[in-house]
């Protein structure tokens, strides 16, 4: 690999707005003196597109035109996964969204907003369905520490939800070993389908390595949370706002891991 791997975050970060727009707009203003309508001209559009970075609207438009997720499961089809005689065997594999290595509060690592959010409904669906639960979540390329994301959530689980995950992978750093670590365990325990919770703009990215992983020999069902939703004044949607910077933010990261293949 002509990269270490653990420059991924930093890379990242440099190619995605914020960082990418203010670069434009710092090389828009030493061209000033040199050639002016050039450098006017980026400070311009780069200070237009850190607008649209903060707005909901632009988020919206990520996930429904580039992106598009798949809906979120509806009563029916969580129904048609409930365990019974001869249903498929079939895991809820919830994907880790990071840690924070110390929590001062609790004394100890917990997840990040994002993970919660994913935990919860992962939670949720094996409580409904009657199926066992997976978490899957190492320490990513620009974290530290020993404890894995996936032993964060097992603790927290046991902790705060009263139940306990059924299998942990604790070795992933991204998406793609999420899936290539996570399928082989799974596969060994007899299990054919997945049911498989991220967030919605992850959606598209994670479905993509979990298939690659399985090949057929698994059936994999989306089940997303959190998409992108409309406010009642759309206007509001155009205005710029921190839920809109980290939504937008969120959905750029995912079109770039798409396009890079990781």
């Amino acid at each position: 690999m002509l990269l270490d791997p653990s420059w991924k975050p930093l890379l990242s970060a440099l190619v995605q707005p914020p960082a990418s727009l203010l670069l434009l707009i710092l090389l828009g203003l030493w061209l000033m003196r040199r050639r002016p309508r050039l450098g006017g001209g980026l400070i311009v559009l780069s200070t237009a597109g850190l607008w649209l970075m903060c707005c909901v609207a632009t988020a919206h438009w990520l996930q429904d035109a580039v992106l598009r997720p798949p809906p979120a499961l509806s009563t029916a089809q969580v129904r048609a996964l409930m365990r019974g005689p001869g249903q498929t065997p079939t895991a809820v594999v919830v994907l880790g969204a990071g840690r924070h290595r110390l929590a001062a509060e609790y004394g100890t690592s917990s997840l990040t907003q994002q993970a919660m959010v994913r935990l919860r409904y992962g939670v949720w669906l094996a409580r409904r369905t009657g199926q066992p639960l997976a978490y899957a979540g190492g320490v990513g390329w620009a974290q530290t520490g020993e404890r894995s994301e996936a032993e964060t959530a097992a603790q927290i689980v046991q902790d705060d939800y009263g139940t306990s995950l059924r299998w942990t992978e604790s070795r992933s750093r991204d998406t793609r070993e999420n899936a290539d670590l996570m399928v082989p365990m799974l596969d060994s325990a007899g299990i054919k389908r997945i049911v498989l919770v991220t967030h919605a703009s992850h959606m598209p990215r994670a479905m993509r390595a979990f298939r690659d992983a399985a090949g057929k020999g698994m059936v994999i069902v989306p089940a997303p949370v959190a998409a992108v939703t409309r406010d009642e004044q759309p206007l509001l949607d155009w205005m710029p706002s921190q839920q809109g910077f980290v939504l937008v933010h969120n959905a750029l990261h995912e079109v770039l891991g798409l396009i890079t293949g990781s």
